[in-house]
């Protein structure tokens, strides 16, 4: 269901796009590279770079982390091809504080312990959610297989999924159906 319908008169003023892709490489290990953009409806002043013109970028950013199947990172790339400030890609070096990581359970909060505040760019740590959740989303059902095999050597072990987010609550039917040795509702 789509959201209702918008006020009648409206401006646009602003679009953000990000747009995530999980890419598995030769080496069996994972690159999750996201790309955001910044436009605007209008000319816009920045300090750097002068009056913008309608739709061109104020920002262009990628970031690529390479991944393997545990979530560990291995790798960090992050480059800036439009800011409004000359000093923005100085941030792209302090990404590097992501490797050795793991994308798992307090993920924002190692962020935010990293790269929160003036330790790093605000546009390249706000990439780091959607890059997660496209991990995930890339990875988990191409090593189905292997977690199974896992399930069956240490049955007694919850998966890793569950109690991630409602959908993987303990007492919902999905657990109920995929994990029932998991499952306490009524």
């Amino acid at each position: 269901m789509p959201l209702s319908l918008p006020q009648r008169r409206r401006q646009a003023f602003h679009r953000r796009t990000i747009e995530c892709r999980g890419y598995q490489r030769e080496d069996c290990l994972w690159d999750i590279e996201t790309h955001l953009t910044d436009t605007k409806d209008y000319p816009f002043q920045t300090l750097s770079r002068g009056e913008l013109p309608p739709d061109e970028a104020v920002h262009d950013m990628w970031l690529r982390v390479t991944i393997d199947d545990d979530f560990f990172i291995h790798e960090v790339e992050a480059a800036i091809d439009a800011s409004p400030f000359e000093m923005c890609p100085n941030a792209v070096n302090k990404m590097q504080m992501l490797k050795g990581l793991r994308i798992t359970t307090g993920w924002n909060r190692q962020i935010k312990e990293r790269l929160g505040g003036v330790k790093g760019c605000t546009h390249l740590t706000e990439l780091l959610g959607p890059l997660a959740t496209t991990a995930f989303q890339t990875i988990y059902p191409a090593t189905r297989a292997r977690r199974a095999q896992q399930e069956m050597i240490n049955p007694d072990q919850k998966p890793k999924i569950v109690d991630t987010c409602h959908v993987f609550a303990t007492d919902s039917p999905v657990v109920k159906r995929y994990w029932p040795r998991f499952y306490n509702g009524k």
